[in-house]
């Protein structure tokens, strides 16, 4: 049987999403049960054998069990399919080099192979045929992410046939709040790992890892120093080994990936200096001059997580220390430049640049691992529960 397109129908049953954006199917096992949404979580039960997951902006989503090959394009969700025991789900990301695996090899039984993994933006934007291609169960990727970023060629129209056509999409853009585009809900890491938890029938091992992470954090900030005590940054993006100009961000902004800047209680160095530092995709940039007038007692740099610490000292640090103007910075000269995380984040990541963000910044209030590597590794694995 063919579509209007001329292209065969899927071997999926047809699922409708609430949200209009046509119907798409699944049949990836059967499974019966309820799904939590997770944390602020507005899942419910769908027919028999069936559950449902609803999610802003694509709505309630149907599913006949787990999806077996999902497609994604930001890394962090990636991260959260890893942290619920299913990296063989995971069958593209959007940039693969931006998704950073290297903490998975302090978690045994826990890793992922990137090089099965489809890019799915190339020189031209996102070919739409990748979508066929993949036969996804799921693309757990924001439509709107899509259709307002003009580089990747989408339209509303290729959202709806590929829902109908191949499977429905699901996700919410949550690794910034700063896009004008995006006026409809936000979530929370722990949300979006919840409704993750949701989709992949996980809930149980989704509680295990928030309560891990609970307690990490009660100990971790126990120890903090006091906040007239911490330093304020300032997170840019500059890739190159000798940067000379960067992108800022605000560490004010909600978005995910400066949930371990909020953890830690890391006041923004750009409060007040009237430099927006908006992370869209119409970005401004700021130069050493600029940097000095707002001096801040730390800097947090984006682009350089393939590095170890010595490696990121030995060239980008190096670099700042030889330069006429960026050797007169604070940070520079208190040795509080450093690594800022990547830019897409889970709930894996989080826990291991919080930890070293932390050992960084007051290597008198902490020392050696701040958590468990094994125990994480058991509940990610499913060798724990509760």
């Amino acid at each position: 049987m063919a579509d209007d397109s001329g292209r065969g129908v899927s071997r999926r049953d047809v699922l409708t999403t609430s949200a209009g954006l046509g119907s798409a199917a699944l049949l990836a096992g059967c499974t019966g049960g309820f799904a939590s949404g997770g944390d602020g979580g507005d899942g419910g039960s769908g027919g028999e054998g069936s559950y449902t997951v609803s999610m802003a902006p694509t709505g309630e989503v149907e599913f006949d069990a787990p999806p077996e090959s999902v497609a994604h394009y930001f890394p962090g969700y990636a991260d959260m399919a890893v942290a619920l025991g299913h990296a063989d789900s995971i069958n593209s990301i959007g940039v693969v080099s931006r998704y950073h695996v290297d903490h998975y090899d302090e978690l045994d039984g826990v890793a992922i192979d990137k090089s099965s993994l489809t890019e799915l933006v190339g020189d031209s934007g996102i070919d739409k045929e990748l979508f066929y291609d993949l036969e996804s169960d799921l693309h757990l990727i924001d439509p709107k992410w899509l259709v307002n970023n003009g580089f990747f060629g989408f339209e509303q129209a290729d959202i709806e046939e590929l829902s109908e056509n191949v499977a429905p999409f699901l996700g919410n853009t949550v690794f910034r709040r700063t896009d004008k585009w995006h006026d409809y809900r936000f979530y929370t890491m722990y949300e979006a790992f919840g409704k993750m938890a949701a989709v992949h029938q996980e809930q149980e091992r989704y509680e295990s890892f928030r309560s891990f992470h609970d307690e990490f954090l009660a100990t971790l900030q126990a120890s903090l120093p006091s906040a007239d005590a911490r330093p304020n940054g300032l997170l840019c993006f500059a890739g190159s080994d000798e940067p000379e100009v960067f992108s800022p961000y605000r560490l004010t902004d909600k978005g995910t990936n400066k949930k371990p800047f909020r953890d830690l209680g890391i006041p923004d160095g750009l409060a007040g200096t009237g430099i927006e530092g908006l992370s869209t995709n119409d970005r401004g940039q700021i130069d050493y001059e600029t940097m000095l007038d707002v001096d801040p007692d730390a800097i947090f740099i984006r682009g350089h997580e393939d590095k170890s610490r010595q490696e990121f000292e030995d060239t980008v640090v190096a670099f700042m220390q030889d330069h006429n103007t960026a050797s007169e910075l604070t940070a520079v000269q208190e040795g509080r430049v450093l690594r800022g995380g990547p830019i897409y984040l889970g709930p894996i990541q989080h826990l291991f640049v919080t930890e070293r963000l932390a050992l960084e910044l007051f290597p008198d209030s902490y020392s050696g691992d701040l958590f468990d590597r094994d125990e994480l590794a058991e509940i990610v694995t499913g060798n724990r529960s509760g």
